[in-house]
């Protein structure tokens, strides 16, 4: 960062002046050392200078950063928007789609949870997709199961009301909790439990693990809305806004 900022600062001290050849390489020790005095001298008179210097390369970087996510996104496409296994709720027909890898016990899920649901219904024109990505200990791991489990065993509305319990349920996660909430849900739950340690469910976790690695999600809430990789928690306005300038590109 120290030599990126330094060549921005070159650039503004001898770019700014009649245009001459500059070879910082050819310069003699005592050029250089002049060269460096006058650069201090510069930067004490104009200290602004350093943070305008940081912003250009924030901005680099972002923008960098966001052009990354955006050919990760096109790469791996298919295993995003059509894995066939995950569950795809909204609009099915919807012009933009949003993907999130999210974890039961991960607080800004749940914080999310409601703002995705309102943006989904009163939207009207967003598919979306869950992927199961437990990455915070083993209840997480223990309430994916479970959820997947229910998907493969009971199908897509089971999953929903399922995972709509898990994301606002507040107790500690066990089997016999596991339970109690699929109990009002009319699910069988012995059946469901009996099936979380199965090679299907296992294999798309370990699907869903690889997507996140190959994408470099270490966190979650990650999001993918269409093209666009939103790395955390993003409050319903700021999801709103994105959606509509994807619709305008």
């Amino acid at each position: 960062m120290k030599r990126a900022i330094f060549t921005t600062l070159t650039a503004l001290l001898f770019f700014s002046s009649p245009v001459r050849a500059f070879d910082p390489d050819q310069m003699s020790a005592d050029e250089r050392a002049a060269f460096r005095a006058e650069i201090r001298a510069y930067l004490l008179e104009n200290p602004e200078v350093i943070m305008e210097a940081v912003a250009v390369l924030e901005q680099r970087q972002a923008a960098q950063e966001a052009e990354n996510d955006r050919l990760l996104v096109q790469v791996n496409m298919e295993a995003l928007f059509e894995d066939g296994h995950s569950w795809v709720g909204g609009n099915p027909d919807g012009d933009i789609t949003l993907v999130e890898f999210m974890d039961y016990q991960c607080g800004y899920c749940r914080k999310a949870f409601d703002e995705v649901e309102e943006l989904i219904s009163s939207d009207g024109n967003i598919r979306f997709i869950v992927k199961e990505f437990p990455i915070l200990g083993p209840e997480s791991t223990l309430s994916a199961r479970f959820a997947v489990a229910t998907k493969l065993l009971a199908g897509d509305d089971a999953y929903a009301a399922i995972h709509t319990a898990l994301m606002t349920y507040n107790g500690e996660i066990n089997e016999a909790a596991l339970a109690r909430l699929a109990e009002p849900l009319g699910l069988e739950a012995d059946k469901i439990l009996a099936h979380m340690d199965s090679d299907d469910v296992s294999q798309i976790l370990i699907a869903n693990r690889a997507l996140g690695q190959q994408m470099g999600i270490s966190g979650t809430p990650t999001f993918v809305m269409q093209n666009q990789m939103l790395r955390g928690y993003v409050p319903l306005n700021g999801m709103r806004q994105i959606a509509e300038e994807i619709r305008t590109q």
